[in-house]
């Protein structure tokens, strides 16, 4: 029996804006079968002055956006440098990093993630493989979800693996593909009607459990197109601000009402994109600690067995599965699959760079 081993970091900044994610992970290859454990891992939070500047990105001239991109890719490699210190990390085979994304055009062709430039080789002086969405889309695809292929490697006894982060996205296996899209947006809308109650985040849906559902609301809301189209699909934060957002303000009801019927919309299309309305769920990300989110999806789905892992694998799952990318693609193994993101092929995707 061949066991090959890994001894990597992963980094995922999400659209939530919560922070950056990193988790130092081992991952071991026998005979074909992975296998991980996540150690050490934390959660670096922006500051307001970050946090503003990746809200507001979407806006930016090119010349700001270059100049952003230059700006993270600097705090990026500082946090990545103190987490490698503070834990007195060494043999490292690569750190892992997905950047921060801050548009998403697939239909225009192109999507760009910050904090992927050449030199986070040299500001972390490691052997870093990152930049994984540009070369799906120049190839067709959606850019998105990538996370996926790590599902069917690490976490194939699930029926579906759905992940409650920015946005909602599923991945379940159907005639012997992996099939995977976003659902809808979750924590972008939520946080950004907590944050107007001076909350970081709706504690446990709380909040949104004392709201009263606005019908109006919900059925404008179910009624977007996106909802209605084909997979592959994917969504970005200019979604939210171009169509979401402005769709919600034209109500005037109470904020604890706004995140009520928004929960409630969250649970109706989750139920709605699952083919199959039984069987194991996995469910991780920070909506996975929405009390009141889990109970509205788990009414919608009443025959549905909803499993919460442990917190390492709620919080830093996209963190392992990126880390496991940068393993596929040091390895040149197919780590993006056309199932998923409608690209014109499987391929492996992402940048290696050497310090």
């Amino acid at each position: 029996m061949i066991t090959e081993s890994y001894n990597v970091i992963g980094v995922m900044s999400g659209t939530s804006l919560d922070g950056v994610d990193l988790a130092h992970i081992i991952l071991k290859n026998t005979t074909n079968k992975w296998h991980f454990e996540i150690q050490e891992a934390t959660a670096i939070p922006y500051s307001e002055d970050w946090i503003s500047r990746l809200k507001n990105a979407v806006d930016f001239s090119e010349a700001e956006l270059k100049k952003l991109n230059e700006d993270y890719t600097l705090l990026l490699g500082g946090i990545i440098s103190d987490f490698i210190q503070e834990n007195k990390l060494e043999n490292l085979d690569g750190i892992c990093s997905h950047g921060h994304t801050i548009l998403h055009q697939p239909q225009n062709g192109f999507t760009l993630q910050i904090g992927n430039l050449p030199n986070i080789s040299t500001l972390v002086n490691q052997k870093v493989i990152c930049d994984f969405r540009v070369q799906d889309v120049e190839l067709g695809g959606q850019g998105a979800p990538l996370v996926p292929i790590g599902d069917r490697f690490l976490f194939s006894e699930y029926d579906y693996c759905l992940n409650l982060g920015g946005f909602s996205n599923v991945s379940f296996e159907e005639n012997q593909n992996r099939i995977a899209f976003d659902i809808s947006p979750v924590n972008t809308v939520l946080n950004f009607y907590a944050n107007q109650l001076g909350l970081d985040y709706d504690d446990r849906g709380n909040l949104a459990r004392t709201g009263k559902i606005s019908e109006s609301l919900l059925d404008e809301l179910n009624s977007i197109d996106f909802y209605s189209k084909k997979h592959p699909k994917s969504l970005g934060f200019e979604f939210v601000k171009t169509v979401v957002l402005p769709m919600i303000e034209k109500h005037s009801i109470s904020l604890e009402d706004k995140l009520a019927s928004f929960t409630e919309h969250i649970a109706i299309q989750t139920s709605l994109a699952l083919p199959k309305k039984t069987g194991r769920l996995l469910a991780t990300g920070g909506g996975a600690y929405n009390d009141f989110l889990m109970e509205r999806m788990q009414f919608y789905l009443p025959e549905m067995t909803f499993e919460i892992p442990d917190d390492k694998t709620i919080q830093y799952k996209e963190a392992l599965i990126f880390g496991l990318l940068g393993v596929l693609k040091l390895r040149n193994e197919i780590n993006t699959l056309a199932s998923v993101t409608g690209a014109k092929k499987d391929h492996s995707s992402g940048k290696i760079f050497l310090p």
